[in-house]
C-alpha cells in the first residue's frame, strides 16, 4: 500500500449483510464471525479477514478506529494516513487480542491479510504466534528481505493470492517469493495461485461483473479456504 497506488484506494463496493457483531477483546475492538453449530473453539483462523467457512473468526481494528470512509474525499491526505498507520500503531493491537484469545482455549491462529494486513500477518508468522499464514495482493511488504526471514525464522505454511497487475506485489516479486519459498525450499509449506485478469484488490473489492476478477475472487478464497483445513 503506497501514496501512488491507485488500486490501493479504490475499488467497487459490494452489497451484503453483515453476520457477525463487534466485540471487545483484550479491550480492541473487533469484528467476530461465529459459525452457526458446532465449531473447533481451538482454532482461530483469518485475524484480518472475513468469515471462513466452520471456523470461528476475529477481525482486529487495527487501523485504531481511523478508517477511510470516502476515497474521494479532496481533504483525505494519503501520505498523512500512511505515517499514521505503520507497525507502531497496529502491533500492540495485534498483540492484545492474540493473547486474550488465548486465555479463552485457542492454541492455533491462522491469519490471512489482505494488501495492508500482509505486515500484521507476517509479524505473528515471525514470532511464530500463528500456525498458517494466506496473503492475497500484499503490500508493504520488503523483497526479498521479509520473505527471507519468512523463509529463516517462520514455521508456519504459506499461502499468496496473486495476480497479474499488481504495483504492490507485482510479477518480479512474485518470481522472488516461488524462487525463495518454492520448489520444496520452504519446509512448512508454500503456495502461490495466480490469477490472470486480475488487479490489486480483486480479492475484496473487485468488479464482480468482470469474469475474471469474479473467478479470480472466488478462486482466492476457495484456495484460502482449502490451505486454512489443509494446515491449520
Amino acid at each position: 500500500m503506497s501514496a501512488d497506488c491507485d488500486a490501493c484506494w479504490t475499488g467497487m463496493r459490494h452489497e451484503g449483510e453483515a453476520e457477525g457483531v463487534i466485540e471487545k477483546i483484550g479491550g480492541i475492538d473487533c469484528y467476530v464471525a461465529t459459525p452457526k453449530g458446532d465449531y473447533p473453539k481451538d482454532k482461530c483462523p483469518a485475524v484480518f479477514a472475513p468469515q471462513w467457512n466452520g471456523i470461528k473468526t476475529v477481525m482486529p481494528d487495527i487501523l485504531n478506529g481511523d478508517p477511510i470512509v470516502d476515497f474521494n474525499d479532496p481533504a483525505f491526505d494519503r501520505q498523512k494516513w500512511l505515517a499514521a498507520h505503520g507497525p507502531e500503531s497496529w502491533e500492540h493491537v495485534v498483540d492484545k487480542v492474540v493473547a486474550a484469545l488465548k486465555e479463552t482455549g485457542v492454541t492455533r491462529f491462522g491469519t490471512t491479510g489482505y494488501c495492508f494486513g500482509a505486515p500484521p500477518a507476517f509479524y505473528l508468522a515471525y514470532k511464530n504466534e500463528s500456525q498458517v499464514t494466506v496473503l492475497a495482493h500484499p503490500s508493504r511488504l520488503q523483497v526479498p528481505e521479509d520473505l527471507e526471514k519468512y523463509k529463516s525464522v517462520s514455521k508456519a505454511p504459506l499461502l499468496i493470492n496473486s495476480c497479474e497487475v499488481d504495483s504492490q506485489f507485482p510479477p518480479e516479486s512474485q518470481a522472488i517469493a516461488d524462487k525463495i519459498l518454492g520448489g520444496g525450499q520452504f519446509a512448512p509449506g508454500y503456495e502461490r495461485t495466480y490469477w490472470d485478469g486480475c488487479t490489486h484488490g480483486f480479492a475484496v473489492r473487485g468488479d464482480l461483473s468482470n469474469p475474471k476478477i469474479k473467478a479470480g475472487k472466488e478462486g482466492a478464497f476457495s484456495a484460502s479456504v482449502k490451505f486454512f483445513k489443509k494446515y491449520l
